[in-house]
């Protein structure tokens, strides 16, 4: 007759399988405490854009080392000097967008691409432009943890914007600047919009470019002020 416990199913997995479905529902849990404390108490209300933050896990976006942070309330350097946005303020540039689905998005300074993955889940195909080169395997293979499919990573200047593909409905930008680059504006298509964080010194404000007619026009939509973009500083000016 046998004389032995049985054997716990929970007991049977290993330290390593225990520990990574912990951390998994803790992701879940920290996605959901994230909407509902960070986003939807600043008037986040598009239902689509909460569902997509629901989903995307911001966690596949951040280096192993910052997958605690990730959804903190705070910009993450998730390489020197390239930063996602606070989920915050990337949500409320995106629901200043209202991306509708079709619509032709860029996403300029994309780092490892969570702004593009949430867009892919709102709208249509999406380019997302990254001035980093080295940065574009890491966000291959966070797009692909995200299921997002319809997302193109490309390299270039973060000023010249991607007019292989344009125009564009939709442009996110995903960090500040202090010049807008005209490049930019003139790959929206007609009823385009563009998002972008413009600081000014310490102090900084998003705006919403729309294009109708062939004229551009802005409106302020908040305050904030995270890290610039590389390239995108104002020139010095000259002084005697």
């Amino acid at each position: 007759m046998y004389s032995g416990s049985i054997p716990d199913v929970a007991s049977s997995l290993s330290p390593s399988r225990e520990a990574l479905i912990s951390r998994r529902m803790d992701y879940a849990q920290a996605r959901a405490a994230m909407v509902d404390c960070q986003v939807r108490t600043v008037d986040v209300t598009h239902a689509p854009l909460i569902a997509a933050m629901r989903a995307a896990p911001r966690e596949a976006f951040v280096p192993p080392a910052l997958k605690d942070l990730a959804y903190a309330d705070r910009e993450l350097e998730v390489a020197p000097g390239r930063f996602l946005l606070r989920p915050r303020d990337l949500a409320k540039l995106i629901q200043a967008l209202a991306p509708a689905p079709g619509d032709r998005c860029l996403e300029i300074g994309g780092a490892t691409g969570y702004g593009a993955a949430l867009l892919a889940r709102l709208a249509g195909p999406v380019v997302s432009l990254e001035p980093d080169s080295s940065l574009l395997p890491a966000m291959r293979g966070a797009l692909e943890a995200a299921g997002a499919t319809t997302v193109t990573p490309v390299a270039t200047a973060a000023a010249q914007g991607w007019p292989d593909a344009a125009p564009y409905d939709v442009i996110l930008v995903n960090g500040s600047v202090e010049v807008v680059p005209e490049a930019w504006l003139s790959q929206l298509a007609p009823g385009g919009r563009l998002a972008v964080i413009v600081r000014m010194g310490p102090a900084g404000a998003a705006r919403l470019y729309t294009k109708a007619d062939g004229v551009v026009s802005h409106r302020i939509v908040f305050d904030a002020a995270p890290p610039l973009l590389p390239g995108l500083a104002r020139p010095p000016a000259f002084t005697f």
